[in-house]
């Protein structure tokens, strides 16, 4: 996905720092909010994987850090749940006045509650999803229960939450316990997707059947069946992205992604956070990686299994075409591929010896064929255009694009 850095003013003036993160042709159809979980920051990395599979369906994401919180401006002791809600009709506003009206709102965790509360003040939010939030704002009581008494007699704590120090005020706590979050879920008149664990141990899953009993329709509900709370596996939150993606597209317009001029059909992209690499082949997007043991999140298919599988692709097309063509009855085709590199060793020069690539195929053909038929397909599969690619002189140009130069 293509990243822009953003910032844009809160109710009180302050910056807040943002990430736009855009498909990878910069074209998205639809533009969502994110909130993220209390105490954390845009950076999350369940945070980047979902907006990345957001963004693998066209939908264009903000990512921005509450005030006080990340890169953004002011003091996280001076905030509350209503600074949080006032900083998403911000990042809205924001949306709309530069880009485009957010049609999806996304939260994590309390993000979720503070997208909640925030819904009447968010018009062009036709869709709402929540991952692993709690039903009441004042869950947040149960984070800072051994500091509640401190918060009591003093009126703020220091307040150790993930390993880092965090100044909570009184006011905080009364602001918490100031929103009436089961009048809000009633009145939300949005769609409402909830995502969440049942082995959260931060936020009982009980606070997911809460909401849904509260909320009316139309509701959802997805088990994020073994994750943990900050959705730390990559799949995890991939798979919640995935979800929402799919989910979103029956209650929000998509504007159908325009197809990508033949000379630039194919785009990679890669961020820097990972191996796992973005490629949108016309309308169609998908996931490049590498396997766990060579430093990639095994997301997808290697560059040599996607090599592979356009060879073992064009194959079975090129003898469906063929046998079509014929008449023949040839019902489906399998092609098992796999690559290679072994060493092969000059005869002449037997010190001399070099890797060389190998692709076996195996094709497997069904239907009631003749054996002179099905020969005759193998003579064929010789033939596909990927197989005549491969084995030609390929010339790759290169070059680079100025900088700020889209080429799209």
């Amino acid at each position: 996905m293509k990243t822009i850095p953003v910032t844009f003013p809160n109710t009180r003036g302050q910056l807040l720092s943002g990430r736009l993160e855009m498909p990878v042709d910069g074209k998205p159809h639809a533009f969502a909010l994110f909130a993220h979980c209390f105490t954390c920051s845009k950076n999350l990395t369940a945070i980047r994987n979902i907006a990345r599979a957001l963004s693998l369906m066209g939908v264009a994401v903000l990512r921005f850090d509450f005030t006080g919180l990340g890169q953004s401006e002011g003091e996280f002791g001076e905030t509350g749940l209503s600074s949080d809600v006032n900083d998403l009709v911000s990042a809205a506003d924001f949306l709309k006045q530069e880009y485009q009206a957010p049609v999806l709102a996304i939260g994590h965790s309390l993000g979720g509650t503070a997208v909640l509360m925030a819904a009447r003040a968010l018009p062009s939010v036709l869709a709402i999803a929540t991952i692993g939030s709690p039903c009441d704002p004042a869950h947040v009581r149960h984070l800072l229960r051994s500091d509640i008494d401190t918060i009591n007699r003093n009126g703020a704590a220091m307040v150790d939450i993930g390993g880092r120090p965090f100044p909570i005020k009184q006011e905080f706590l009364d602001d918490v316990d100031s929103f009436d979050p089961e009048q809000a879920i009633k009145g939300l008149g949005k769609a409402l997707l909830i995502l969440h664990s049942p082995q959260d141990k931060v936020v009982n899953i009980d606070n997911a059947a809460a909401v849904y009993q509260v909320a009316r329709h139309p509701k959802s509900f997805v088990s994020l069946d073994g994750a943990d709370h900050l959705l730390s596996d990559p799949r995890d939150s991939l798979y919640t992205g995935e979800m929402i993606a799919c989910w979103a597209k029956r209650y929000i317009p998509f504007s159908q992604p325009e197809p990508i001029r033949a000379r630039k059909r194919v785009a990679a992209r890669i961020g820097p956070d990972s191996l796992t690499t973005e490629i949108k082949a016309g309308v169609h997007s998908l996931l490049a990686d590498e396997p766990t043991e060579v430093g990639g999140l095994d997301l997808g298919p290697t560059p040599y299994d996607l090599v592979v599988a356009g060879l073992g692709a064009c194959t079975a097309m090129t003898l469906r075409l063929y046998a079509d063509r014929k008449k023949w009855p040839l019902t489906n085709v399998l092609v098992h591929l796999n690559h290679d590199k072994i060493h092969e060793f000059d005869l002449e020069n037997p010190e001399k010896s070099s890797l060389l690539d190998h692709i076996w195929r195996e094709i497997e053909l069904e239907g009631d064929l003749t054996e002179e038929q099905r020969s005759r397909l193998l003579e064929i599969a010789e033939k596909c255009p990927v197989h005549k690619t491969l084995h030609a002189r390929v010339k790759i140009i290169s070059s680079l694009l100025p900088r700020g130069v889209n080429a799209y």
